[in-house]
């Protein structure tokens, strides 16, 4: 490739992004070629750029694998792999400090010298090799990279105190074996990563250490050659490693490069030694943390400009050396030796006689030994090969077969399968060159078939060596004690030896009860051998868990499925709870912190949830100082209070204040002051849950069952328990707050001195029976009287309407003019109807808008329950069917005489301090209730009252009211009233006083 465009050298130590960087700089132009040092980084570099291009313009061109579209424009190759002569825009190579690298070194050399792209190059790597780029690319510029963390020497430790993400580096297969299995035995199970192995098996390897399946990852340098992996911390098995001649110590460049893996992009990474590994010199630790290496004054050199007249000519092209200061001959490679112990045999040098078969013998010497048996066999199945391609022109398809098939077979052990995996690399490599076979293409599938297989089964086999496989081989003795291999299943059940020492419930391990005292020390210590891991492995996945897989229990407790993993506990504000998370020490710090602030952020995601209308109101900054203050009261309450609690404040209010608290959901009920939203189940149980922590209670009530517009009384819970429910006690049953505010307005069109019966809408808001509703009008002050009547039955067409609608006759209230005394008067309590004094007045203004219409935000509610409230069947659960229901008469004849049973109700009213025990509250508020709300009938904080507490004004004979004070009586209202009399008498209204106005458009409307 001719130099046209820039050439520039990204250099710094590992962590520092160069890779992605060169990545980003290819795909900024049309076409481009990049090499790298390993097929399986190869891999995953491809995999990126696929993802973010699609795979019609991606190749990935390595020894074994070749995947070409019609349309590429990008190359992802190993670095001996990279095409010539394409001509690409850019061009790249990865890894540039392998130039001195006795094995591989002259190619990364050649492709130093000699490739270039149209419009930029770019060399990747180390800072050793700045000069010798400036000395050989005299045209290069340089970028220098910073690590993006901290690199940082630990020092020794044993295996059995690795921390978790953790890589132990060997160099040899029995050395990176040996220690997986170590790990497995101490915690839980390790990954196994290695250059020789495919990348579909070292993929799955490493996507089970990503996923965190395993927290420890056992590996040969392979993994320094650019492989993005999490690893916290690099620990040396060794530092010495054979390099195909000789064992050799590692340089300090060598193992920078490895170290580097710890701790990727922003995340500190550490590194020390294990095992048998001598600890490393302070000076040669300090060199790798701060990245100070001696530079490259040598880079490995081939000649390129090969003589293929004649073998002898062959040979002495690749023995040729330079006299560049900065080059020296390569020592003599695979493919050389092969070419020398070729060139001996009689029957090759007959065939190579000419300038076409020495260069096909050539190629055929450059397939790399990946079975590395011996040199003999390498170069017999060489002179084979070639013996078919020079006499045939292609392999024999039959010999090919016979070949693959001894080798597709998926038995075996580990060193089996990895043997036949190396085997059928070598005719992975052979069906990836063009003219070898003939159906190049059904040979590239053929042989790719059987590597994923045979890859696939040694994944399998790794996994259950090193992860999954139960183990009765007993420990090392230690300190005269014997510890014992543990295991723990997807159950949470903990063996040793197979037999079962307890479970693992949550982050909480129980040990079997049925061990004796002798044993339990032992047992225990193995389990929490191999809880180890475990813990980290659960935490990783709770932490990760969506907020679906965990709840909270009626009691408060914390639940992850079906384990116990926490507990609610009160906090400074009864929105803002705390959690305690339940976690064996033996889990660790990071554990229980990890599963600690889980719980919390679900906690306060259910709490923002659930409760959102109150909070975005809390923190409304355009609220009025009053509106503010009254919001404060709503977040005290979790959004439902009594009215009588806060009757002054409410009093207070002005209407453009109420009107601010509407526009976020507040209803100013006459009962009760809530936000409806927060009437669902779903607030409903947890309001109930932060209450009872509030209250210190040992036990929790539950919450009702979701959709009953009524629910039986409960007298023995706690006080405030039904406010919280959001109900309201009346009777041996208890309404729902919203519907008895809807029952309430019903009420108000009633004659409720004089006497009413039910209506059918009563009857339909309360989903009860007459008998029931009776029962319920008493429990909320109101006197019932059952009667019975003659009734002509009607005509077939003239179907009679349901029970509650022949419900019409008016009785009088009992005791008739028990009100004309003014003095009893005033010990009274009447029922505050829409026609009462300066109070009512109120309650119209708020139920009304500017123009005495009905507010947008009027507080009602439907009658049905919404699906949420009542689930999959809502006018179902509305319903409440009475079991005290009469049985139905016998069908009679139309026009004749039916006897029908109806009640009658009148507000009952009840002297001051003179209720009786366990009475309830008044349908207005008013009067007291010695029963579940507790205090004094018809008191609050000792003074009789009204509504709000005020005294009621002593009846006058004009009809009139007196509202009074402590400067003594003011002006009557103009509104219409009751008088202590019976008969009722309207007064003038006086078009100065607002309330009366308001009160006037009621009275219109109705």
């Amino acid at each position: 490739m001719t130099a046209r465009g820039r050439v520039q050298a990204v250099l710094g130590p590992t962590n520092t992004g160069k890779t992605h960087y060169a990545i980003e700089r290819m795909l900024s132009y049309r076409t481009g070629v990049i090499g790298l040092p390993l097929r399986l980084l190869a891999r995953e570099v491809y995999d990126r750029i696929v993802e973010k291009r699609g795979p019609s313009v991606v190749a990935l061109v390595t020894g074994e694998e070749r995947i070409v579209p019609e349309r590429t424009q990008y190359w992802v190759c190993t670095v001996e792999a990279m095409p010539e002569g394409l001509g690409a825009d850019f061009v790249a190579i990865d890894e540039i400090q392998l130039c001195a690298d006795p094995e591989r070194g002259h190619v990364f050399t050649d492709r130093l010298l000699r490739s270039r792209g149209f419009q930029e190059t770019l060399f990747l790597g180390a800072s050793t090799m700045r000069g010798a780029i400036a000395a050989l690319v005299p045209e290069a510029t340089f970028q220098s990279r910073e690590r993006f963390s901290e690199l940082s020497h630990t020092g020794s430790k044993k295996i059995s105190r690795m921390p978790a993400r953790s890589a132990i580096v060997g160099f040899s297969v029995d050395s990176v074996y040996s220690i997986a299995e170590v790990i497995r035995r101490l915690k839980g199970g390790a990954a196994v990563v290695m250059g020789a192995l495919s990348p579909r098996t070292r993929n799955a390897q490493v996507e089970m250490y990503q996923n965190g399946d395993v927290d420890y990852l056992v590996a040969t340098d392979a993994i320094g050659m650019g492989l993005n992996l999490d690893i916290r911390h690099v620990a040396f098995s060794s530092t010495h490693k054979f390099d195909g001649r000789r064992m050799r110590p590692l340089q300090p460049n060598e193992l920078a490069q490895i170290a580097g893996r710890a701790g990727r992009h922003t995340e500190d990474g550490t590194f020390g030694v294990t095992g048998e590994a001598r600890p490393l010199h302070e000076d040669l630790a300090q060199a790798i943390v701060d990245n100070r290496f001696a530079p490259v004054t040598k880079l490995q050199w081939r000649n390129s400009r090969l003589n293929f007249a004649n073998l002898g000519g062959l040979i002495a092209s690749l023995e040729e050396h330079t006299h560049d200061e900065w080059l020296t001959r390569a020592r003599d490679a695979d493919d050389v030796l092969a070419l020398k112990s070729l060139a001996s045999s009689v029957e090759v040098r007959n065939r190579a006689n000419n300038a076409k078969s020495i260069r096909l013998l050539w190629d055929v010497c450059r397939i790399p030994d990946f079975r590395g048996i011996s040199e003999t066999e390498h170069a017999a199945l060489l002179e084979r090969i070639y013996e078919f391609l020079h006499d045939q022109g292609r392999i024999s398809q039959d010999w090919m077969a016979a070949q693959v098939r001894r080798i597709d077979r998926t038995e075996g052990d580990i060193d089996a399968l990895s043997k036949r995996l190396s085997y059928i690399r070598t005719w992975t490599y052979v069906a990836q060159r063009q003219g070898w076979l003939d159906d190049e293409s059904h040979w590239r599938e053929v042989t790719r078939s059987v590597e994923d297989r045979l890859s696939d089964a040694l994944h399998a086999r790794l996994t259950q060596r090193f992860v999954d496989r139960r183990t009765s081989v007993l420990l090392r003795r230690l300190k005269e004690k014997e510890s014992l291999v543990a295991e723990v299943n997807d159950k949470g059940e903990v063996t040793v030896e197979g037999q079962f020492v307890g479970r693992l419930e949550g982050f909480r391990f129980s040990q079997d009860k049925a061990a004796t005292a002798d044993e339990g020390k032992t047992l225990r210590q193995a389990a929490v051998a191999a809880l180890a891991p475990e813990f980290h492995l659960r935490a990783d996945r709770f932490y990760n868990a969506p907020d679906t897989e965990l709840d909270f229990t009626d009691q408060g407790g914390l639940m992850w499925g079906e384990h116990a993993v926490g507990k609610l506990t009160a906090g400074t504000e009864t929105l803002k709870p705390q959690v305690k998370a339940f976690v064996d020490e033996e889990a660790g710090h990071d554990v229980a912190q990890k599963v600690q602030r889980r719980l919390q952020h679900f906690i306060d995601r259910k709490v923002n949830a659930a409760f959102e209308p109150l909070l975005a109101m809390s923190r409304d900054e355009a609220l009025s100082p009053a509106a503010r203050g009254f919001a404060f009261r709503m977040m005290e309450g979790q959004g439902i209070i009594p009215r009588d609690a806060i009757a002054q404040e409410v009093k207070a209010l002005d209407q453009e204040t109420r009107g601010q608290l509407r526009k976020h959901g507040v209803r100013f009920g006459q009962f009760t002051i809530f936000m409806p939203l927060l009437l669902k189940p779903a607030p409903t149980r947890l309001r109930l849950v932060l209450w009872s922590l509030e209250s210190n209670l040992d036990e929790f009530p539950s919450a009702p069952p979701p959709g009953l517009v009524t629910v039986p009384t409960d007298e023995h819970v706690p006080e405030g328990y039904h406010a919280m429910a959001g109900y309201r006690p009346a009777g041996v049953r208890s309404i729902r707050i919203d519907m008895l505010e809807r029952l309430a307005d019903l009420l108000r069109a009633q004659d409720t001195r004089g006497g009413f019966e039910a209506t059918p809408d009563m009857l339909s808001i309360t989903g009860m029976t007459l008998e029931q509703f009776a029962d319920l009008m008493q429990g909320l002050g109101y006197k019932a009287e059952r009667g019975e009547r003659q009734k002509v039955k009607a005509a077939p067409a003239e179907a009679a309407a349901p029970e509650a609608e022949e419900v019409v006759a008016v009785a009088a209230p009992e005791g008739g003019d028990a009100l004309a005394d003014p003095a009893a008067a005033e010990e009274m309590v009447a029922p505050a109807e829409i026609s009462e004094g300066p109070m009512l007045a109120e309650e119209a203004a708020e139920a009304t808008g500017p123009e005495g219409d009905v507010a947008p935000e009027a507080d009602t509610l439907s009658v049905e329950p919404t699906a949420e409230d009542a689930g999959a069947e809502p006018a179902a659960e509305e319903q409440i069917v009475s079991t005290d229901a009469e049985p139905a008469a016998e069908p009679e004849a139309a026009g004749e005489t039916v006897t029908e049973v109806f009640y009658t109700f009148a507000w009952a009213p009840r002297r001051r301090g003179g209720d009786r025990p366990g009475g309830r509250k008044n349908f207005r508020g008013q009067g007291g209730n010695a029963g579940a709300n507790g205090g004094e009938g018809g008191k609050r904080d000792g003074k009789p009252r009204g509504e709000g507490g005020k005294p009621r004004g002593k009846g006058k004979p004009g009809g009139g009211k007196r509202d009074w004070n402590k400067d003594g009586p003011r002006k009557e209202q103009g509104a219409k009233v009751y008088s202590a009399k019976p008969q009722r008498k309207e007064k003038a209204i006086d078009p100065d006083n607002p309330f009366a106005a308001a009160l006037m458009g009621l009275k219109d409307k109705r």
